[in-house]
């Protein structure tokens, strides 16, 4: 079930401890042992709450508390196609929250203009994986054996509108 007040947003300085004590749940998560985009460490957290760049880092929050992080990176890198990652705290999943966020990443890709975007993921995170499909990610190969999926922003919309 959606909590009342569910919303996604950047982050700001203001969330350097939420993002502290999020990133630390994700270090202790046995099924976070494969989301390794970067380390989750309070640096980066500082670093990602006071970030100004073109790559985007979205927190999810529930009645106020930081319980999901999103990004799509890459851009600052010079690539075309930005990289999803999303990560949900354990209390959050099964709710359809991951969807939910997942549509607010892609409508933050659009509105930069975004045409698609890109993910990794291993292939025994079976969750994962259906919930890309289903949201309409195709994966077209493989590396450092994790399925690379793309997602058209442009010729599909979101499943859960």
């Amino acid at each position: 079930m959606m909590p009342k007040h569910f919303s996604v947003r950047n982050f700001c300085v203001r969330d350097l401890d939420q993002v502290a004590v999020l990133f630390e749940t994700i270090q202790n998560d046995p099924d976070a042992n494969r989301f390794h985009p970067h380390p989750f460490n309070e640096e980066y957290a500082a670093r990602i709450t006071n970030y100004n760049g073109q790559d985007i880092y979205l927190g999810a929050f529930e009645d106020g508390e930081l319980i999901g992080y999103g990004m799509l990176r890459g851009w600052d890198a010079g690539y075309q196609i930005p990289s999803l990652g999303i990560y949900l705290a354990p209390r959050a999943r099964g709710r359809g929250m991951s969807m939910v966020f997942m549509n607010s990443l892609h409508q933050h890709a659009r509105e930069i203009g975004a045409t698609r975007i890109r993910l990794k993921v291993y292939p025994e995170n079976i969750r994962a994986v259906r919930l890309y499909g289903r949201m309409g990610y195709i994966f077209t190969s493989e590396e450092d054996g994790q399925l690379i999926g793309y997602f058209d922003l442009v010729t599909k919309d979101d499943t859960s509108k």
